[in-house]
């Protein structure tokens, strides 16, 4: 791989060399590769296989995982979000040790894997976020809520350059990844300031199903705003947004 120079960029083939725009600039790289016939038939490229469906695994999971929390998502996701959550959702399945290799799944795999995961590189929760926060998922009721006792917002929120007011959200879902369907719930405080004005006390409850046997999940943000002539503007459109996943119960 080598990266293009100069004013005029290429886009395309020539000769053996295709160039293309990725997020990281333009590149250029040197056609070849395995024929794929070889590929699917070849008994020296059966672990090949077997990773490769296992990879199809994790991003068919990843993508449903991401479509229940698409309400959140909206403003609060980087653009290399998708092939961070596709690597974790890898090492979830890795971890079936249930399955055999290409057949390990999501199910058998640690879910569990998947607590911590920032959906936003450029704002992570674990570095805007100080208020305390307690996440809890009760597989009975089917509540997923989430608890942050009064704080105050400009020393417990890292916020972004022009913040002057903020919400906090979070969802909590039921993933069925097998039949590739959830159940999803999601909650929003009003708009707030951020000053040195004491909160009060945030508690959201995201009902699923009460004794579901899917994977649950709990997600807590934060969304910035900036006020402006008495109107309220995402602020950078989002692009600071803090969100993750704070809690996981895989059964």
């Amino acid at each position: 791989m080598a990266r293009q120079k100069g004013i005029i960029k290429l886009k395309g083939t020539i000769g053996d060399i295709t160039f293309y725009k990725t997020q990281d600039g333009h590149l250029a790289r040197e056609k070849g590769g395995i024929d794929a016939s070889r590929i699917k038939n070849d008994p020296a490229f059966q672990r090949t296989r077997e990773n490769g469906s296992e990879f199809g695994r994790a991003g068919k999971a990843g993508k449903i995982l991401r479509t229940a929390l698409r309400a959140l998502l909206l403003n609060s996701a980087d653009g290399r979000m998708v092939s961070r959550l596709t690597q974790q959702m890898v090492k979830v399945i890795q971890a079936d040790t249930i399955s055999i290799r290409g057949l390990r799944n999501v199910i058998d795999g640690e879910a569990e894997l998947l607590a911590g995961f920032e959906f936003n590189i450029r704002g992570k929760l674990g570095t805007s976020l100080f208020a305390p926060y307690v996440g809890t998922i009760d597989r009975v009721t089917g509540d997923i809520t989430v608890n942050l006792a009064s704080f105050i917002p400009a020393n417990m929120i890292a916020a972004p350059s022009g913040t002057t007011h903020f919400k906090i959200i979070s969802a909590g879902a039921e993933i069925d990844f097998e039949a590739e369907t959830f159940v999803e719930a999601h909650s929003e405080t009003a708009i707030l300031p951020w000053d040195m004005t004491p909160t009060a006390a945030i508690s959201q409850t995201n009902g699923v199903t009460p004794n579901s046997t899917k994977p649950l999940f709990l997600a807590l943000g934060v969304e910035f705003y900036q006020q402006v002539n008495g109107q309220m503007y995402a602020l950078k459109n989002g692009a600071y947004n803090p969100l993750a996943l704070v809690s996981v119960s895989g059964l």
